[in-house]
């Protein structure tokens, strides 16, 4: 009977342990949930990297266009960005609600 309760007290104890590695490996400063969550974080700004590897390409695409004077482009530019419009033309604005 004596090995018995010592056995349920090892058990007990074992169990208690486990317990309290598992709420360690969870909750501590560098604990899983941290790690999952910084791990969202990286994936977020990955994202926002090749976006903005997107838009750098595009941009120097435009550049190269605007450098080697292509006629088009630079009309394109000129009537979005500033208004532009070539001489007998009328620009027309379309306010949304």
């Amino acid at each position: 009977m004596i090995s018995f309760k010592n056995h349920k007290l090892k058990v007990y104890i074992f169990f208690g342990l486990f317990l309290v590695g598992v709420v360690f490996l969870f909750f501590n400063e560098e604990g899983i949930l941290k790690y999952l969550k910084l791990r969202k974080e990286v994936n977020t700004l990955n994202g926002q990297i090749n976006e903005l590897q997107l838009q750098n390409k595009n941009l120097e695409a435009e550049i190269d266009s605007l450098q080697r004077k292509v006629p088009a482009i630079i009309e394109r530019i000129a009537r979005e960005k500033y208004g532009m419009k070539r001489p007998g033309e009328k620009s027309i604005k379309v306010i949304e609600k």
